[in-house]
């Protein structure tokens, strides 16, 4: 494929402990635990194993980091705007090796860990940079002799607690607003994904990043994520994940220093497909909405809701664009889907799968294994899918479509927020008034209309109800890691 390297297909494994004041340290327990090759079910490294011990240390380096009079506080933001600048050079100049690091740890094609989750992690950092300088507060002309202005301060120490399914992008969207505001970060990489993490962070020290702004931790969920979320010193914690761990969070975080919340969780986003759209186009968009990264993305289309009249033909073109899909070694270019992340996910997938027969959908292609090494599962396609269904309920992140027939618009709006979650959602069609109508009634922090999957660093992302709260890119993402002092000033009355 032009513009890209070939792949490193057994990348050097340079940093497996964790990071803490600029430091690689062992854990304080001494454990270590492994991270796997999805591809071929086997292990690739051990890393050491962060909990509470080591989040106590890490929090310490990023509280004195952050106190006032340290490097970092004293920084001007043009600084630390130029310091974003050059991580993003750094992990510019080191691509090919982050995107087969990537795709070594979690199984993902590698021309995907290269043009989505390296080159959209590089642009998100340089993003952030641009607004490192630029986060300021106003002016306020309040009644009386005062001046009155706003100050946008950094929160203090911001924990922050990462997804799996993309971790250097993931990493990017809580490093880069928290850093250009002036915070301090302890980081708890997804124990399934620790490699990339710690990479980077030995660019962040490369970079210049003063001892103890960034500390990465690699560990579980249960100990070193709760640690953080508990935390009496950390100030603000940032989690992307399941909405069944986001409830744990926040009743941790409430529990504790009543520390301030950001959530980015799960969905079970409606693509509604209208009977003038251009069904083509509109196949091969709803194939991408849900079967991108293996379906394992919290914005994954998998309701699909097809209008009566283009539903049949819908349906068939669907099932035969999900034969086509091409499965097996991610490092092959041609290859559009590696295995799942480890065992967990497989299997429940395939339960779900089995459940999806269970309750009479009819299943038009895929809903097995794929192969007999690996995380792989055949993309799946379930048609006359029950709007009550499990399947069309429960969020499955794997591949496997389930597409759904409707009559009228105001009939599938009600569908479509027939659900728990509200993180994203497409329509399409070639009328502007349905587009208009549909995008402004569907409960959903996203909706694309004749696209899917559109991400940049500059738009914000986040989700209504279970899905999650705060917005997380674009300017709206500065917000939660920024603090809005008001400063009212008596004004001297003038000498006569």
């Amino acid at each position: 494929m032009a513009n890209i390297p070939s792949p490193i297909e057994n990348p050097e494994i340079k940093f497996t402990k964790l990071f803490i004041n600029n430091e690689w340290v062992n854990s304080v327990s001494g454990k270590t635990f492994p991270t796997i090759n999805p591809c071929t079910e086997e292990k690739i490294c051990d890393v050491q194993e962060g909990d509470k011990a080591d989040v106590d240390k890490a929090v310490a380096a990023a509280k004195n980091a952050f106190k006032l009079g340290s490097e970092w506080r004293k920084m001007d933001a043009s600084k630390r705007g130029a310091l974003l600048n050059k991580l993003a050079d750094l992990i510019e100049r080191d691509a090919q090796y982050l995107a087969s690091l990537e795709t070594f740890d979690n199984g993902k094609p590698y021309t995907a860990s290269y043009f989505a989750d390296v080159n959209l992690t590089i642009k998100c950092y340089r993003y952030y940079a641009g607004w490192a300088d630029k986060n300021h507060g106003k002016v306020i002309p309040i009644d009386g002799e005062y001046f009155c202005y706003t100050r946008h301060e950094p929160v203090g120490v911001c924990g922050a607690i990462i997804p799996w399914n993309f971790p250097l992008l993931m990493q990017a969207w809580k490093l880069g607003p928290a850093l250009a505001c002036g915070n301090t970060v302890v980081m708890k990489t997804a124990e399934q994904t620790p490699l990339t993490g710690l990479y980077i962070a030995s660019l962040i020290k490369e970079a210049g990043f003063p001892a103890g702004v960034v500390n990465i931790i690699s560990g579980y969920g249960p100990t070193a994520g709760a640690a953080i979320s508990e935390h009496m010193d950390v100030d603000k914690v940032a989690f992307t994940g399941s909405t069944e761990i986001g409830r744990i969070v926040m009743r941790a975080a409430a529990q504790s220093n009543l520390k301030r919340v950001t959530l980015e969780l799960g969905g079970k986003s409606p693509i509604i497909v209208c009977a003038d759209a251009d069904i083509d186009d509109a196949v091969e968009t709803a194939h991408f909405g849900l079967f991108f990264n293996m379906g394992q993305c919290c914005c994954a289309g998998s309701r699909v809701y097809v209008q009566e009249s283009v539903y049949d033909d819908f349906v068939q073109k669907s099932a035969a664009r999900a034969k086509r899909r091409t499965v097996g070694n991610p490092w092959q270019p041609s290859i559009e889907q590696g295995p799942q992340i480890d065992s967990e996910q497989f299997n429940k997938i395939l339960g779900l799968i089995e459940k999806g027969k269970k309750s009479g959908a009819k299943l038009m292609c895929g809903g097995k294994r794929w192969g007999n090494k690996g995380y792989f599962v055949e993309p799946t396609v379930f048609a006359d899918v029950d709007q009550n269904s499990v399947i069309a309920k429960e969020e499955i992140f794997g591949p496997v479509q389930q597409i759904m027939k409707f009559k009228t618009i105001d009939e599938v709006i009600q569908k479509a927020n027939d659900t728990v979650y509200g993180l994203a959602a497409a329509v399409m069609t070639k009328d502007l008034d349905k587009a208009i109508t549909l995008s402004n009634s569907i409960k959903a922090g996203t909706v694309w209309v004749n696209s899917y999957n559109v991400l940049t660093a500059a738009a914000p992302f986040g989700g209504f109800q279970m899905s999650g709260q705060g917005r997380e890119l674009g300017e709206y993402g500065l917000r939660n890691y920024t603090e809005i002092k008001t400063v009212t000033m008596k004004i001297s009355e003038k000498n006569s």
